[in-house]
């Protein structure tokens, strides 16, 4: 009988958690040195979310530094905060790194969502940037996200 009860709690649990399950959409240019592989949030139903990523250098080049950053946007598809995480050192060719960042940007709504992405990109020997208006690619794809119109 036990036995039985504790598998009906494992069961609720699961239950629970897959429905909590949220992950990050990924945004980029498409032309991105560096590209996230995966964006999952790590303790849905809990705060501060952690989102842990994967990025991977898409280059024939090591990259020295990276940053990546997260926008929120609300279930109205207006953005609600952004952030930045520390940038991360020393890519090499075809490597993929994991990283996690707490997102501490107030509070996240379960109707929210959340994208990120690379916008910050520096080879390996090089004083050049690459750069792009990631909020913007971002804002696109919400606006994609939005129910049409009622007319």
């Amino acid at each position: 009988m036990k036995i039985a009860s504790f598998a009906a709690v494992l069961l609720a649990l699961a239950a629970t958690a897959a429905a909590e399950d949220r992950s990050a959409q990924i945004v980029s240019a498409p032309d991105a040195p560096v590209r996230l592989t995966s964006a999952k949030v790590l303790n849905s139903g809990a705060e501060p979310l952690v989102l842990l990523y994967g990025a991977v250098n898409s280059t024939s080049s090591p990259i020295d530094t990276f940053t990546v950053t997260v926008y929120v946007f609300g279930a109205d598809n207006r953005l609600k905060a952004r952030q930045v995480a520390p940038a991360r050192r020393e890519l090499a060719v075809g490597e993929t790194k994991y990283s996690a960042m707490v997102l501490d940007v107030g509070t996240i709504e379960a109707t929210d969502y959340l994208m990120a992405g690379v916008d910050q990109v520096q080879r390996a020997g090089s004083d050049d940037w690459w750069r792009v208006d990631l909020r913007a690619v971002a804002e696109s794809a919400a606006a994609a996200k939005a129910p049409p119109k009622k007319k």
